[in-house]
């Protein structure tokens, strides 16, 4: 590798400025140690299962070299292939594969890692420097512990990426939506997503590792809740294998034969595969679970209302009856929000505090849309207590003149909020505050000036004498129309003379005749009669006495 490779692989170590535009990873003991591994890494079908664990183990050995407090000459990681595959649970050729393509120039236009080979001074091979690109702080990554890389498969560590990308950014996934995620790398379904029973599979396994904990149909519109444990809950035991009886001749039948028969397939759910195994929208209540016929007085097929006469045989109870018997669907429960629940920070609490009274009678949708503004104003530069005294003096304007309540339109406090209450007023600079400097209370000057200009206008305006109006003007004459006469052609003039007439005028020309021409009828039509040659000498002479 050469001396400018090596350049552009280490970064500098300095406090501060360029060195803050990555995410470093912090040298610790094994067991506490995580490395920032980037979303282009394991989303999509760009790199195998297998890069994405050989990137965090050789980002993790390589820790000791780009944290920018290590020593100066840090080895990178020195790890040898055999080394890796040991630590990492895979074999020697799946790490060469993740190695290869990580040395590759990925879509980002740079490869991940680069890799330096070295050979002892007798010609024997010795372990390589492997360098490993960290991640710019404005491109999407997740800090992943390295054991999670060190304790799962290559494809069970990247389901389990996925799934711990879902928690941190709160998105609900199903088991089609990971298995979508995942492809296959190799084979004859090489670039395909897996399918939906694999997703499935992956999340029972994981959940049995005791790195998921999945809650069973918890989560939203009866998806599994997901929480992703960075250490596995309980230890799994070795699978233990079956007794077989030793005096049994293999030769004679399958082994297969002697053992237990496979369980039964369980990871299909109640559902069909295109529907996440989730519960079917109409169900049939015949029977139950035990395999006895149910209770025939509840019927939950939508074959009444809007979609049907109303059964008369076996009418159904008030809980069981559609909303289209007797009312519409959305006057069901009007006005219940039915949402997540409303998190606001503790400054937004603080900036509200002057209108806490009021905050009750806000909807939960308006009041997330104010904490949203609040905190896109704190996020600005505004300070808590600029906003809090801001919403305290318009508030207490609005309740002078009587109940809030009424002044606002009452159940509009939280509208008033977002249209009156926290935006700026001022000019255009920042520390404008209702005319005054938010720092020190004094005037603000712009303010000052615009209405100084203002005022100075209105005064001119009044000072100029209002402008009489001017009588009417006395209707124009009628006038007879216009004949047009037709134009009279141009005149030709004398004919030009003929070719032969040119030839005895040149050939009786002089200089005085040259020069009469000129001054008569013009260089265009000198130059006719006599020809360039005669006409060119006399030329210059006749626009001195004639200048433009």
């Amino acid at each position: 590798m050469s001396a400018a490779l090596l350049a552009t692989a280490e970064p500098r170590r300095t406090r501060g400025g360029a060195s803050s535009a990555v995410r470093y990873n912090r040298p610790r003991r094994r067991s506490e140690q995580s490395v920032w591994i980037p979303e282009s890494l394991y989303r999509g079908g760009d790199y195998c299962d297998e890069a994405v664990a050989v990137y965090i183990k050789v980002s993790a050995l390589d820790a000791r070299r780009t944290w920018p407090a290590s020593r100066p000459g840090e080895d990178p990681c020195t790890a040898r292939v055999a080394e890796l595959a040991a630590a990492l649970g895979m074999s020697p050729s799946a790490v060469e594969r993740g190695l290869t393509q990580l040395n590759r120039t990925g879509p980002e236009g740079e490869p991940w890692l680069r890799t330096k080979q070295r050979t002892h001074r007798g010609g024997d091979g010795r372990s390589a420097l492997r360098y490993a690109r960290l991640v710019p702080r404005d491109q999407a990554a997740l800090e992943v512990p390295v054991r999670v890389a060190e304790a799962l498969t290559p494809r069970r560590l990247r389901a389990w990426l996925h799934l711990a990308r879902a928690t941190a950014k709160g998105l609900p996934v199903t088991a089609a939506e990971l298995a979508g995620e995942l492809f296959h790398h190799t084979g004859t379904h090489a670039g395909d997503p897996l399918s939906e029973k694999t997703g499935r599979r992956l999340l029972d396994d994981l959940e049995a590792a005791g790195w998921l904990t999945l809650g069973r149909r918890a989560g939203h519109r009866a998806r599994h809740a997901v929480t992703v444990n960075t250490t596995p809950l309980h230890s799994v035991p070795a699978p233990t294998e079956p007794a077989v009886d030793d005096d049994v001749d293999d030769a004679l039948f399958p082994l297969a034969d002697l053992l237990a028969p496979p369980a039964t397939d369980i990871h299909d759910g109640v559902g069909p595969d295109d529907q996440d195994g989730s519960l079917a929208t109409r169900e049939d209540n015949s029977l139950t679970p035990d395999g006895r016929a149910g209770n025939p007085e509840i019927r939950r097929r939508r074959d009444s209302g809007s979609y049907g006469p109303r059964p008369v045989e076996n009418p159904a109870g008030q809980m069981f009856q559609s909303a289209g018997h007797d009312e519409k669907r959305s006057n069901d429960e009007a006005g219940t929000y039915r949402g997540p629940g409303l998190q606001l920070s503790p400054r937004v609490w603080q900036v509200l505090e002057p209108v806490r009274a009021e905050l009750p009678g806000i909807s939960p949708y308006v009041l997330r849309r104010i904490g949203q503004e609040i905190g896109r104003q704190l996020s600005a530069g505004v300070g808590m207590e600029r906003l809090t005294t801001r919403l305290l003096v318009r508030y207490s304007r609005l309740t002078a003149r009587g109940p809030a309540a009424e002044h606002a339109r009452r159940g509009d406090v939280g509208r008033w909020i977002l249209g009156a209450g926290l935006p700026r007023h001022g000019c255009r600079l920042p520390s404008c505050e209702d005319g005054l400097t938010w720092a020190t209370g004094e005037r603000c000057h712009l303010c000052a000036n615009i209405a100084a200009a203002e005022a100075a206008i209105e005064e001119t305006r009044a000072q100029q004498p209002d402008v009489a109006d001017a009588p009417p003007e006395p209707p124009a004459p009628v006038r007879p129309p216009t004949t047009w006469l037709p134009m009279p052609p141009p005149d030709p003039g004398p004919e030009p003379p003929g070719p032969a007439e040119r030839e005895q005028l040149r050939a009786a020309a002089t200089d005085d005749t040259v020069r009469q021409a000129l001054a008569e009828l013009g260089a265009p039509a000198a130059i006719r009669l006599y020809g360039r040659a005669l006409v060119l000498p006399h030329l210059a002479q006749h626009d001195e006495g004639n200048p433009a």
